[in-house]
């Protein structure tokens, strides 16, 4: 595999369907997929020896397991009618799903090395809303789980870009732990726009070439950034939204250093 081809496209079946590994993409901390079930198909599984997020994309289900039970996780019929649910597991639990209507979600698994928050389900409420940016490089985002939530690698949110604009502006990345500017965190894009025919463009460099990419990203495409500097950007007439899951080995946060050709763009 060229570690330098970041992008994987999928076409989601029932079920659950893979997008990448731990360790594929040199994503060190990450394993990543998307499950769609159909209205009262059953979805279970174990956390094993991994800390794992659910994101809702669209419908409800239900959740259980050994002394816990969500009767409705979800609510937004898709990602562009409001904010998500979260459900977080930790390692070592088993859970069985109930899909109470057609429902998909994101599977976010990273390996814990400790016991960490009991299940715990992450209402929108609870969420932190931003707006970051001005003009043409204007976007919305919301933050699902934060460095205060006791999660050992996970920081989770969405941004949503309007019509033409760009995102992860001026160009940022986050790949070395020298506080307090910067943290090491690789980074998951999952896309999806509106209407579903819609594209952007990611941009994935490093200043020295090592990494030089720029991909037409559609919709359920997703990007695995262990490095980089990511801005990117959605066509004229399409609402852009991206899933961004990040992890960290040390530090979990939304401390980024600035690509220094561009930081002047404020």
């Amino acid at each position: 595999m060229n570690d330098n081809n970041l992008l994987i496209h999928l076409a989601p079946q029932q079920g659950y369907n893979n997008v990448f590994e731990l360790g594929e993409y040199n994503m060190k901390l990450t394993r990543f997929g998307i499950v769609q079930l159909a209205k009262d198909t059953v979805y279970e599984g174990n956390t094993g020896d991994f800390e794992v997020a659910f994101v809702t994309l669209g419908g409800t289900f239900a959740a259980e397991g050994d002394g816990w039970k969500f009767d409705v996780v979800g609510g937004r019929k898709n990602v562009f009618d409001g904010k998500p649910h979260a459900l977080y597991l930790p390692r070592h639990t088993a859970y069985k799903f109930t899909a109470l209507t057609d429902c998909d979600f994101a599977v976010n698994e990273s390996p814990a090395s400790r016991d960490t928050a009991r299940p715990t389900l992450i209402l929108p409420e609870t969420m932190k809303e931003l707006s970051i940016g001005r003009d043409n490089f204007k976007r919305a985002a919301t933050v699902i789980l934060d460095e205060k939530f006791d999660s050992e690698h996970f920081y989770i949110g969405e941004g949503m870009i309007p019509s033409g604009n760009w995102s992860g502006y001026p160009p940022h990345r986050h790949d070395v732990d020298n506080l307090p500017g910067e943290i090491d965190m690789e980074e998951t894009y999952f896309y999806r726009f509106d209407p579903p025919q819609g594209f952007g463009i990611q941009k994935v460099y490093q200043p020295d070439g090592s990494i030089d990419e720029t991909y037409t990203v559609k919709n359920n495409d997703t990007a695995a950034i262990a490095e980089g500097y990511h801005p990117l950007c959605g066509a004229p007439g399409y609402e852009m939204y991206y899933l961004w899951t990040m992890t960290g080995a040390v530090n979990r946060g939304l401390i980024s250093a600035k690509d220094p050709e561009h930081d002047w763009v404020k």
